[in-house]
C-alpha cells in the first residue's frame, strides 16, 4: 500500500512594519555618516597628497554606495509577499550584499594600484597636512565605531544580511582608519613617507578579504545553499522532541533568502491519526521551530504509515494501544 501524503504549509513569520522601519532608519544613519566621512577624507587626502588617506576616501565612498544599496534593499525586502514574489522579497538583501562585496573588491584593487604608483613616485608631506589627516582618521574611527555597533545590533535582531554587510564594512573602516592614522603618525615623527603607500596596501588587503567573505555568503543564499550543519541538527533536535507523537521524519531541506529561513521536511504519522490531530501536532512543532528560528517559513509533507501494525515497531499511539494488556493484533 502506498503512503497517503498531504503537504501542509504552515504559517510563517514575516517582517513586521516596526522591524522594517528600524532597519530603514539605521540604514539612513549609515548613509549620512558615510557621506560626511567620504567628504572629510577626500578633502584631507587631496590637501596632503597622502595615498593612504585617499584610499580611505575611496573605501568610504564604496561604503556609501553599499549603504545606499542596503537602504534600498531593506525597504524592498520588508514588503510582504505578492503574486510575483510569493516567497517574499528576502533575496533582495542577498543581491545587495553581493553588489556591495564586488564594489569593495574593486575598490581594494584600485587602492593597491595607486599605492604601488606612490612607492615609485614618493610624495613629500607637510607637518600641518599630516596633522589634519591624523585628525580626520581619528574622527572616522570614532564615528564608524558607534554607527557600525548600531547597525550590527539591528542586523542581528532582524537577521538582515544587508545591514550586517554594511556593519562589517564600517568595522573594517575602523581598523583601516586606525592603521592609516598610525602610519601618518610614523611619517610625521620620522619623515619616512614610504610608510604611507605600504599602509594603503595593507588597508586594501583587509578590504579584499572582507569582500570575498561577503561574496561567498551572498552567493550561498542566492543559490539556495543549505543551512549550516549546526542549524540542520538544531532543526532535527527540535522536531525529535515530539518523536513519540509521530513515526519518523526524513528529506529535510533548508535554504535562506536574506533574513528569511525556509524549512521543509517529510513527516510520517500514525495512519489511524485524524487530520485534526495530525495538524495540531504540526502546529506544535512549528511553534517550537519558530521559537528557535524566528524568521522561518516551514512546510511539512505529511505522510501516513502503511498501517502494517503486525510487523511495525514504531511507538505510535495505535501500536501502544495494541500492545496494551488484553488487546490482540489482528491482520488487516
Amino acid at each position: 500500500m502506498h503512503s497517503d501524503r498531504v503537504d501542509v504549509q504552515l504559517r510563517s513569520h514575516t517582517i513586521s512594519e516596526s522591524e522594517t522601519k528600524e532597519k530603514v532608519a539605521v540604514a539612513r544613519v549609515s548613509i549620512f555618516s558615510n557621506i560626511t566621512l567620504t567628504i572629510l577624507k577626500l578633502c584631507a587626502g587631496l590637501l596632503s597628497g597622502s595615498i593612504s588617506i585617499l584610499s580611505e576616501a575611496i573605501h568610504s565612498g564604496m561604503d556609501l554606495i553599499a549603504s545606499v544599496i542596503a537602504y534600498l534593499s531593506v525597504k524592498r525586502s520588508g514588503e510582504p509577499p505578492d503574486t510575483q514574489h510569493a516567497y517574499g522579497h528576502g533575496k533582495f538583501e542577498d543581491i545587495s550584499g553581493l553588489i556591495e562585496a564586488v564594489l569593495i573588491f574593486i575598490a581594494g584593487l584600485v587602492i593597491i594600484y595607486e599605492a604601488v604608483q606612490k612607492i615609485f613616485h614618493p610624495h613629500e608631506f607637510s607637518s600641518s597636512h599630516l596633522l589634519i589627516g591624523i585628525l580626520v582618521m581619528g574622527i572616522s574611527a570614532v564615528v564608524n565605531f558607534f554607527v557600525s555597533r548600531q547597525l550590527m545590533k539591528v542586523a542581528k535582531a532582524t537577521h538582515s544580511i544587508a545591514l550586517e554587510g554594511d556593519a562589517w564594512h564600517l568595522r573594517t573602516d575602523i581598523y583601516t582608519s586606525l592603521g592609516v592614522m598610525g602610519g601618518l603618525i610614523v611619517v610625521y615623527l620620522t619623515g619616512m613617507s614610504f610608510f604611507d603607500p605600504l599602509i594603503a596596501i595593507f588597508v586594501a588587503l583587509i578590504i579584499i578579504k572582507a569582500s570575498i567573505g561577503l561574496i561567498k555568503r551572498s552567493y550561498h543564499d542566492l543559490t539556495d545553499y543549505s543551512l549550516s550543519e549546526e542549524d540542520r541538527n538544531s532543526i532535527e533536535e527540535v522536531v525529535l522532541q515530539y518523536k513519540g507523537e509521530f513515526i519518523n521524519m526524513h528529506d529535510l531541506k533548508t535554504r535562506r533568502a536574506g533574513p528569511e529561513v525556509f524549512i521543509e521536511f517529510h513527516m510520517v504519522v500514525d495512519g489511524f491519526m485524524s487530520v485534526h490531530d495530525a495538524h495540531a501536532l504540526i502546529d506544535t512543532i512549528e511553534d517550537a521551530l519558530l521559537h528557535r528560528f524566528q524568521r522561518a517559513s516551514v512546510t511539512v509533507h505529511l505522510e501516513s504509515c502503511k498501517r502494517d501494525c503486525n510487523t511495525c515497531t514504531a511507538q505510535c499511539h495505535h501500536n501502544l494501544y495494541l500492545s496494551s494488556p488484553g488487546v490482540v493484533k489482528t491482520p488487516r
